[in-house]
């Protein structure tokens, strides 16, 4: 595969040095964006990104600035529908997929260039919100990881138990009428982040975090994303079910999860990982749903207990084949 240059906004990252940016197409002639970091210590291997849903590669700037100068490359992507991917609605705003296996397809996209950039081994994986879900189904199709760390991961989505019947059904409907391109109820074209005030907001207790996620889409409104579609919310339903009954994967994986949770369903999270074995939750105190975006300690703690997790994972472990 031939890594063409893509756009890369540097100087509202907040990234280390070195930064640089590609476009992928994929099999099915979607043009989707990754990101990656050179490391600025030893080696220690590659982390693989998943953003969530709205999400970006510079968003994970700063979480690449720490990663980096504890030994990891990190690398990132714009998902199909979303950052500086292709959009796939006349209305950009949206957020949308026509199945919700698409999203492997751009796995797949990403997994072919890893040979070209010559990223450090092993691979590791660090899955957020709809990263977490893609990434999940990714290591039940052999993603080249030794290890996974997930924060906040959409194994289901919080909906209200009287509703829910009501989401699947207008999911369905919708389809079948015609209108699954319009946003989901109590959504819209709006960003969260750009819009949303800090007060009781569902993303992070840290106001600085907070100002620094909406200075970026603000700086630049093209990647903005608003709510999602009724077939985007009808394919997640879909995939969060169909993955809930899949036995965990054969492989050592730690998730974070903020114990204010208002987006992504805690049951499932906590189902989920009680029958992992090699599995472990931490629960971050008074954290929302993006713990990679709290506070200076929050966030520390949850690099240095990523890192040795992930150095304890390399014991007696045989390294990751390359993609």
């Amino acid at each position: 595969m031939t890594l063409t240059p893509a756009p890369y906004f540097e100087d509202m990252a907040r990234a280390p040095r070195g930064g640089r940016c590609h476009w992928l197409t994929t099999e099915d002639g979607k043009l989707i964006r990754i990101g990656h970091w050179p490391t600025e210590a030893e080696a220690r291997g590659t982390i693989l990104i998943f953003p969530g849903r709205t999400e970006y590669v510079e968003k994970y700037g700063m979480l690449a600035a720490d990663l980096t100068a504890r030994g990891y490359a990190v690398l990132a992507v714009d998902w199909r529908g979303q950052g500086l991917a292709d959009r796939l609605l006349p209305d950009a705003r949206v957020g949308h997929v026509d199945i919700f296996e698409d999203y492997q397809r751009d796995v797949r996209a990403l997994r072919a260039a890893l040979p070209e950039l010559d990223l450090p081994q092993p691979l590791f994986l660090l899955g957020h919100s709809m990263g977490g879900c893609i990434g999940l189904r990714a290591l039940y199709n052999h993603l080249p990881v030794v290890g996974a760390v997930f924060t906040g991961p959409m194994w289901g989505i919080r909906i209200a138990g009287p509703v829910r019947p009501a989401a699947w059904a207008m999911g369905w409907t919708s389809r079948k009428l015609g209108f699954s391109h319009l946003y989901a109820p109590s959504t819209g074209a709006a960003s969260y982040v750009a819009t949303a005030p800090f007060e009781d907001n569902v993303l992070t207790r840290d106001r600085e975090m907070f100002a620094y996620m909406r200075q970026q889409v603000l700086d630049h409104p093209e990647l903005q994303l608003g709510g999602p579609s009724l077939h985007w919310l009808h394919e997640a339903l879909r995939e969060c079910r169909a993955l809930a009954a899949l036995p965990a994967p054969d492989l050592p994986c730690i998730t974070f999860l903020g114990s204010n949770e208002r987006i992504v369903s805690v049951p499932e999270i906590r189902s989920r990982m009680a029958a992992w074995p090699q599995g472990r939750l931490e629960v971050i105190e008074d954290g929302e749903h993006e713990v990679l975006m709290e506070d200076a300690e929050t966030r520390r703690h949850i690099f240095e207990t990523t890192c040795h997790y992930f150095e304890d994972t390399l014991l007696g472990k045989p390294q990751a084949a390359s993609a």
